[in-house]
């Protein structure tokens, strides 16, 4: 049984540790496997870009952050932009029939199932495990890779909370998360912030601004706002998809807690400044329950492969490990639901979203 594998998409803290239960599952089970592992994520599956592994590649990375097979970004939108006369899609589908493979596992986020979702249309034999930090896979309720962000993102919070106190400053703290606010959620709960700003719930600063009031009035001198890169105030969310592109290309790279910042200052006296929390939410080693999900995840894909049921997504659904179609997931979002128990549960402790 040939195998391919390749992660694909932003890297996260758990794709070694989810190949690698994945990969001892399978020999574990059966000695004929063959392993090639693709290099770069789909650009090397397109251009034959692979090495053949063993089991040995994988036995010590359970604790070791990024992916050993490398990863890049390549968008669904163009996977079918014939560019240079090259046709990717059939780059891809003549990669895995001269490889032989029996199947292809996919590690990665919305847009990497995307496109395994639609290599699955086109005939091969396509296995989907859920990666992103940001846990906003449609159809499973975690994502492999997210607890480390969440716990990254709130020690952050919590070391920028020290300076904040000491000098009585307001800080505004960018937290990843561009469509979705899962990560800000969790994270600004975690670390007791005065304030969470997300995308799915639009702000009114003056909300906000009178949060700061309100600390002050009460002795408490300083301030932290979780602010997820993508949130939105309420005049932003009633722009057109085309003017609000615009307006963050106007922005010029700078992050939208920049904004809420200088929209701030103009409501409060107060010292301000801006952090951003970045790419250190998707680095470094996973967390210890990261480890035991993304096991569960690589073994369960494992009994999918040996079953010979493909075209399937690893999900976790209501504390079990399962699997759904891959279609049933393609171009989906989960989103944090605003009016959901955690939102809830923290607006009763006085954190405020700026409604």
């Amino acid at each position: 049984m040939r195998v391919g594998i390749l992660t694909s998409g932003g890297d996260c803290q758990a794709l070694n540790a989810t190949m690698r239960g994945l990969v001892k599952a399978l020999y574990q089970q059966r000695k004929d496997i063959e392993i090639i592992g693709f290099l770069k994520g789909y650009q090397g599956l397109m251009y034959e870009k692979y090495k053949k592994m063993s089991l040995s590649d994988f036995e010590d990375i359970l604790n070791v952050g990024g992916t050993i097979l490398g990863s890049s970004r390549c968008p669904f939108k163009k996977m079918r932009v014939i560019e240079d006369g090259f046709d990717k899609v059939e780059a891809m589908k003549k990669t895995y029939k001269k490889l032989k493979l029996d199947c292809l596992v996919v590690l990665g986020g919305n847009g990497s199932l995307k496109s395994a979702n639609m290599l699955a249309q086109e005939g091969l034999n396509v296995i989907g495990l859920p990666k992103t930090i940001d846990n906003d896979t449609w159809g499973t309720d975690y994502t492999f890779g997210f607890q480390s962000a969440v716990d990254i993102a709130t020690n952050y919070l919590n070391e920028i909370e020290t300076t904040a106190k000491s000098h009585s400053r307001v800080f505004v703290v960018e937290i990843m998360g561009h469509k979705v606010g899962h990560i800000c959620l969790q994270a600004g709960i975690a670390a007791g912030v005065d304030a969470i700003l997300l995308p799915e719930i639009p702000y009114d600063i003056k909300v906000v601004a009178k949060k700061i009031k309100e600390n002050q009035k009460t002795g408490k001198e300083y301030t932290i706002i979780a602010c997820a890169e993508g949130a939105i105030s309420e005049e932003d969310s009633l722009l057109s998809k085309k003017k609000y592109k615009a307006k963050v290309a106007s922005r010029q790279g700078r992050s939208v807690a920049y904004e809420v910042a200088e929209q701030l200052q103009e409501l409060i006296p107060n010292e301000i400044r801006v952090a951003l929390a970045g790419h250190i939410q998707r680095g470094g080693n996973p967390c210890g329950y990261d480890r035991f999900m993304a096991t569960r995840f690589g073994v369960y894909g494992a009994n999918l492969l040996l079953n010979k049921d493909f075209g399937k997504l690893v999900v976790f659904d209501k504390n079990e490990i399962k699997a759904i179609p891959l279609s049933e997931t393609a171009g989906k979002l989960k989103f944090v639901d605003p009016e959901c128990e955690v939102v809830s549960s923290a607006k009763k402790m006085g954190i405020t979203f700026g409604e």
